[in-house]
């Protein structure tokens, strides 16, 4: 069995991996964490068993011990990733880290750099390289299904819920205080790309703004908070109580779905939960679907009963206008890419979908690959230019799985390369050196974005890896 620790017990940290690690006992147990926050520091400890002596306010706390596990798992935010992140590789730690690896190019490079010299795992939260959809992809490229890829379009989705609540109200809505757009968010994404591609990015150019999500956009009688007597309430899809009261944006998902029996259900549990809930005594899995505190309402508040969600939008961030926010991150960007091996791509990402989710196609010699990757359905299809035929490589419905798949597919990757005693970073499929190509394309975009120019990759590298010795 594999020990950790974890530092950062928030949605990730405690949600995701503390999660599999619960239901994956065998696996790994966690025998201390660190967070700030003593209500999820003490919920952790709980759940899986902690002592108190283990139970520490900050990574420099639990850092300051000697080594006391395996891994250490970092699920801090962004800006907060450098200092944990070497400090425990040097303590002999192998690490697994949230994504992005840093905010700035000099630390990412530092953190490879040192896992690289301590010869422990390095593993970066890419997570959908462990998803079934794109592995499927990836074979499919390999096993030369479409001949050689010539161009991919991919783009990501992001529902207008969600981007209003991570990027509008959230802890991502300012740049200096978190990254970037497309380091915070598409870094998942530009990973992906490089990953297909099969070569380092030579050359990228970038185009996005904040266009939406602004004051002078605000409908008349919008007032600063949703509960200040909002004039347009009744009809604002980011007011507040609907999102996280009655959670309605996630429980609406259900109703997209191809059968029948689940929008019926999903239905029921937006308007009948109580109904939904006991059917559930009988069925464990319709609990899922009447839950209501399900992410992003877990987000607001530490203590999910229904006054402390009600205080949380009344008066935390959360119940801001989506118009009267101190947000200055894009809500809508695109990447152009030319790869070392002639392959383009381009990266579309914006935040005002109304059905959340990646759409992937590629273009080969001798056909097309198209995929569409959401919660309410996953489909990959192939199309031969000579037969004019059409495969489907995977037709999945609704997947409420983290990252459909992706969070339980790094956390088995990281226990099983630990178990079996393999622990360099050549078994590690996103490791700190191969993710750093992702972060090098992230920042280049906004370079380019910021100073409207096409940025070449290998100047930005040699000057990273120069100054940083």
């Amino acid at each position: 069995m594999v020990t950790a620790i974890l530092i950062g017990a928030g949605g990730r940290g405690r949600g995701a991996y503390g999660n599999w690690a619960l239901q994956n006992k065998d696996k790994m147990n966690f025998v201390a964490v660190a967070d700030p926050n003593e209500i999820r520091r003490n919920q952790f400890a709980e759940e899986h068993g902690i002592a108190e002596n283990k139970v520490y306010k900050s990574w420099e706390n639990i850092l300051a011990q000697k080594k006391m596990a395996d891994l250490c798992v970092i699920a801090t935010q962004d800006q907060m990733h450098t200092g944990p992140a070497l400090k425990a590789l040097d303590l002999g730690y192998h690490v697994m880290l949230e994504k992005p690896m840093a905010t700035t190019q000099e630390e990412c490079y530092r953190i490879s750099k040192k896992a690289e010299e301590t010869g422990k795992q390095l593993w970066i939260a890419h997570v959908l390289r462990y998803t079934p959809f794109f592995a499927t992809i990836k074979k499919a490229l390999q096993e030369g299904e479409i001949g050689e890829i010539i161009n991919i379009e991919h783009s990501e989705n992001i529902s207008y819920w969600h981007f209003a609540h991570s990027y509008v109200r959230g802890k991502w809505s300012c740049c200096e205080k978190s990254s970037p757009l497309v380091l915070a968010k598409t870094s998942h994404d530009l990973d992906i790309l490089y990953w297909l591609a099969d070569s380092e990015a030579e050359k990228i150019s970038s185009f996005g703004n904040l266009s939406f999500y602004r004051s002078e956009n605000a409908p008349p009688g919008a007032t600063a908070r949703c509960m200040e007597g909002c004039a347009v309430a009744n009809t604002c899809q980011w007011y507040a109580p609907r999102v996280y009261l009655q959670a309605e944006p996630v429980l609406q998902i259900g109703m997209r779905s191809k059968y029948l029996y689940k929008r019926i259900i999903a239905w029921l549990a937006l308007h009948h939960p109580m109904a939904v809930s006991f059917m559930g005594l009988f069925y464990p899995p319709l609990r899922i679907l009447a839950n209501r505190n399900l992410w992003p309402v877990s987000a607001i508040t530490d203590d999910n009963t229904e006054e402390s969600k009600y205080r949380a939008i009344k008066d935390g961030p959360y119940g801001r206008c989506v118009f009267y926010c101190d947000n200055d991150v894009c809500d809508n960007q695109v990447v152009n890419i030319e790869f070392k091996n002639g392959i383009t791509a381009s990266l579309r990402v914006h935040g005002m979908a109304s059905y959340e989710g990646r759409w992937i196609r590629v273009e080969g010699s001798r056909g097309t690959l198209w995929g569409k990757f959401s919660i309410e359905d996953q489909q990959i299809h192939l199309y031969d230019h000579y037969q004019v035929r059409k495969k489907v490589l995977l037709n999945v419905d609704l997947d409420l799985s983290g990252h459909m798949g992706g969070d339980d597919g790094i956390m088995k990757a990281i226990a099983d390369s630990l178990q079996s005693g393999k622990t360099d970073n050549s078994a590690v499929l996103t490791s700190g050196k191969t993710s750093l190509e992702s972060h090098f394309m992230a920042f280049a975009a906004e370079k380019s974005r910021l100073e409207n120019e096409v940025v070449l990759l290998d100047e930005m590298r040699n000057k990273v890896r120069k100054e940083a010795g």
